[in-house]
């Protein structure tokens, strides 16, 4: 019997899901999770590459895939170790024909992924998708990824021009009855993964769950029920509050939606409420965040090197003391503390606040960057390794700005928080 196994990572989602459409066409389709301990393990920086924020935010996905697969009849396998040890033991199992996965190309998912296809019989056939991005690496414009424009408007606009968005997929159909099969594996708590359970501080702008469908019902709030689209561009740098910026960005980083969704549930909003430069500007983002996964296409490890993709020699300085004020809020910059508080008590932080203490932290403090890129990944719920590296590269003047901004702190915050009322949510000692 032909059987085929979706091989789950950052694509959490019955909607949209090509691995997940193609793989459901089998006689027999089962699909895998794996919880890497890798991911929770300290890193060379010395911080968690994965925190508490985020990895809660990963069960509560899980749960929900879980839960959406098995309305489907097809049986999600959750494990707590290497994908490279269990993968070929259940090829041999049920007879696997065919692993579905989406495409990764930074170096250690790369490394699991060819680890994975050498320990198996090659009769298997791994058929990999390029899910993740709003143009499909197929369809841009650009011969090569080495023709990739280092300017960000240079590649929107080529794109814009020349790239349609593909369709999105539709969810499988319903599998019959005896696709389920017997599992005894079971998600781990926050507890197995080394964790202490938490509530979520109240103050937060990030107070939601993760998995599909809470994706799907903040597009509904956003869009649909608020209308906050429609005033995205000028709300979109506020730093209090739940509803100035559209807060989708976690959710796609695990793959609970796909940026696809999102782009023709903007050109609907278009279509049937109202379109402008705030309905625009959303798409525009989802393009600056697809411009990041084709800059480490293009350029591979080296953005997670000091001298970045412009190579460019700075004196980096790497002072204990200096970090810990600035992990902890405690610098001579009342801004960058109030972000960086919210941060170290939330897991979230604004995209003005992230320009801000990245700059601070680089340009101000002139530490190396990557010590601050590597903080931001163990603690942001919404990581992603091609948004966070690179958008610390664009900050740090070794990345993509062509114009190597610094960006003053004392003015941004008279700008975005005049009232100090960010400030003072965060600076003040609180009760509860």
């Amino acid at each position: 019997m032909e059987t085929s196994l979706i091989w789950f990572g950052n694509n959490l989602r019955v909607h949209d899901n090509e691995a997940l459409h193609s793989a459901a066409k089998a006689k027999r389709v089962i699909a895998v999770y794996f919880f890497d301990p890798r991911h929770f393990q300290i890193n060379p920086f010395g911080f968690k590459k994965t925190e508490r924020f985020r990895a809660k935010f990963l069960l509560e996905t899980v749960h929900q895939l879980k839960t959406d697969l098995e309305k489907l009849n097809i049986t999600l396998l959750v494990y707590h170790e290497k994908p490279e040890n269990k993968i070929p033991e259940l090829v041999k199992q049920f007879n696997i024909n065919h692993v579905f996965l989406q495409n990764e190309w930074t170096s250690e998912e790369e490394h699991v992924i060819k680890t994975v296809e050498n320990r198996v019989s090659k009769a298997v056939t791994f058929h990999k998708t390029f899910d993740q991005f709003l143009f499909h690496p197929d369809d841009i414009p650009f011969d090569a990824h080495s023709q990739i424009p280092e300017v960000f408007t240079v590649f929107r606009k080529k794109c814009e021009k020349h790239c349609p968005v593909r369709p999105c997929f539709d969810k499988p159909a319903l599998k019959p009855t005896e696709n389920r099969i017997e599992s005894t594996t079971e998600i781990p708590t926050l507890e197995t993964l080394g964790f202490s359970s938490f509530e979520t501080d109240h103050r937060s702008a990030f107070p939601f769950e993760g998995g599909e469908k809470n994706a799907l019902q903040r597009v509904q709030h956003y869009f649909w029920d608020s209308k906050k689209l429609a005033y995205y561009k000028k709300t979109r740098n506020g730093l209090v509050g739940t509803d100035y910026s559209s807060k989708f960005s976690a959710w796609l980083a695990n793959g609970s939606i796909s940026a696809r969704t999102i782009y023709w549930e903007v050109k609907r909003f278009e279509d049937e409420i109202k379109k402008n430069q705030d309905t625009y500007w959303l798409i525009f983002e989802l393009i600056w965040r697809d411009y990041f996964k084709y800059v480490s296409l293009k350029h591979g490890n080296q953005i997670f090197k000091i001298d970045g993709i412009l190579q460019k020699d700075y004196d980096w300085h790497t002072n204990n003391a200096a970090k810990q004020d600035w992990i902890n809020g405690e610098t001579a910059d009342d801004f960058v503390n109030a972000n960086m508080i919210e941060l170290k008590q939330t897991g979230w932080m604004s995209n003005r606040g992230r320009q801000n203490v990245a700059s601070y932290w680089s340009k101000h403090l002139e530490q190396d960057w990557r010590i601050g890129a590597s903080y931001f990944e163990a603690m942001l719920i919404d990581y992603d390794v091609h948004s966070n590296w690179g958008n610390w590269m664009y900050n740090s003047g070794v990345g993509n700005d062509p114009r190597n901004r610094t960006f003053n702190t004392k003015r941004q915050a008279e700008m975005y928080d005049p009232n100090k009322k960010f400030q003072s949510l965060w600076l003040q000692p609180t009760l509860f």
